[in-house]
């Protein structure tokens, strides 16, 4: 089993862990945070022999032989740089990296040391992602609508004058960071990587963005994309086909797909159901994936998901920069 540690110790952080002791293929070894009663009140919840860290260097140097990073998105440059050079590999949560230099820096460090860097993700891992894909291998899309938007009870925080971690250009916060990366993942994972993308962001009191609509341009097609923090919407997201339109109940975490054919007035499904654990896929991937990295058709999917990430980072870079969002990390 894979000897895991983590950084980051909020409620996804959980999640993650309960998806991956549940595969049977990891085993929860240490903990890191900036304070060790911190960490000490999070390791509580599980049992085993749990080494804590307050000191970053001492835990990417320990027996772990993957770490899970799931902090802030301005620190997880830093930390996976210090993990790859420590010889571990890596699964970091969305955004992976603030900016395209730092995708490129840690692809090019990953590759030297020889360790897995992976995005988390994770709805590209899930069976229903891939249902989805294979049906529309031959289709003829003529256009897409993908909606996400969750309110942030964060969000509350900002109309009260504070700056908290997710909304801040400091931590490299954002709607488009946080949200829109799944619809963004989602439309590159299955039409590829897009000719032209525009943002049109609404930003709020601390200079990110709190909704906004993404238009990506593909030769025949487009795909709109309406995403943010402060405000809900339960749409669905359709993809329009020559002769009829698929239905999505979600595009973080897709439990129904249903396809309306226009012609024979009917419909099929596509893909239905969803694990109690979202992340429970994805941690099995991401096990087959390291512990078989050496196998060349493992290795090609581990390539590809690589590209993915650096394409969306790609995107989703350029588009905030074009509507005036700029990171703490752009100025370094």
């Amino acid at each position: 089993m894979l000897k895991l540690g983590i950084i980051g110790t909020n409620w996804i952080t959980d999640q993650f862990i309960e998806a991956a002791l549940s595969t049977n293929n990891y085993t929860l070894t240490a903990v890191y945070s900036r304070r060790l009663d911190t960490a000490a009140k999070f390791a509580e919840k599980y049992s085993g022999e749990i080494q804590l860290f307050d000191d970053l260097s001492e835990f990417v140097h320990s027996e772990v032989e993957v770490i899970y990073i799931a902090s802030p998105n301005s620190l997880h440059f830093e930390q996976t740089k210090q993990a790859i050079l420590a010889g571990k590999n890596v699964i970091v949560e969305k955004l992976a990296f603030s900016t395209q230099e730092e995708m490129a820096e840690i692809v090019a460090l990953s590759r030297q040391q020889k360790v897995c860097v992976i995005e988390a993700a994770r709805h590209l891992q899930e069976e229903n992602y891939g249902l989805v894909k294979d049906f529309l291998a031959n289709k003829t899309i003529i256009g897409a609508n993908f909606t996400y938007m969750k309110y942030s009870s964060r969000y509350d925080q900002v109309l009260a004058g504070e700056e908290p971690n997710i909304f801040s250009p400091k931590f490299s916060g954002g709607a488009i960071a946080d949200i829109g990366v799944y619809p963004i993942y989602a439309a590159v994972g299955w039409f590829g990587k897009p000719n032209e993308a525009y943002y049109f962001a609404r930003k709020i009191a601390t200079g990110v963005d709190g909704l906004g609509t993404v238009i990506l341009r593909y030769n025949d097609f487009d795909v709109t994309i309406q995403q943010g923090k402060i405000a809900d919407s339960d749409l669905p997201s359709e993809i329009y086909l020559t002769d009829g339109t698929l239905y999505l109940n979600g595009i973080n975490a897709i439990e129904q797909a249903d396809y309306y054919n226009r012609n024979e007035k009917q419909t099929y499904p596509v893909a239905n159901g969803v694990a109690n654990n979202p992340m429970v896929e994805e941690a099995f991937q991401f096990a087959k994936i390291i512990e078989n990295i050496q196998d060349p058709i493992i290795q090609e999917k581990y390539n590809q998901l690589q590209e993915q990430s650096i394409i969306v980072n790609e995107l989703i870079t350029k588009m905030r920069k074009q509507a005036g969002i700029i990171f703490a990390a752009d100025k370094k």
